[in-house]
């Protein structure tokens, strides 16, 4: 086998890897999404490493994994009613940023999030609002 074309099946299997941990990074993000919707501690829990940290940046709070779920009661209250809409804009190397539309009953929050994945579960998280509605989504 010429050496081109074993540099081209290397390139094409580091391609492959690469997509493959990207697809496993969104599927944690969908299931992110819909549990925060409604509020499921356990599949919060589940998704969220033990030593995770939940970065809130405008309240400038770091939450760690158990006060983050300790916080839904609180959540399941603010997003009754409501809709989330998010879209990966990008990912690497395990991190994965995502425009989010938070649709409340009163009002609508963009916000830029942040989500570092390392074998199946989030790690890290953190939040900023970009707009106080969802214009720009």
């Amino acid at each position: 086998m010429s050496s081109v074309k074993k540099a081209l099946l290397a390139l094409t299997a580091a391609l492959l890897l690469a997509a493959g941990g990207a697809r496993a990074d969104n599927q944690v993000i969908e299931r992110w999404y819909a549990a925060l919707l409604t509020a499921d501690r356990d599949t919060l829990a589940e998704l969220l490493s033990d030593d995770a940290r939940i970065s809130l940046d405008d309240l400038d709070v770091i939450q760690d994994k158990q006060e983050f779920l300790d916080s839904m009661d609180e959540w399941e209250n603010a997003v009754a009613g409501a809709s989330i809409r998010h879209r990966v804009e990008k990912q690497d190397e395990g991190v994965t940023t995502v425009m989010v539309c938070y649709d409340f009953p009163d009002n609508r929050m963009l916000m830029q999030e942040t989500f570092a994945v390392g074998d199946g579960r989030i790690t890290a998280s953190s939040q900023a609002e970009v707009a106080d509605n969802c214009d720009g989504y």
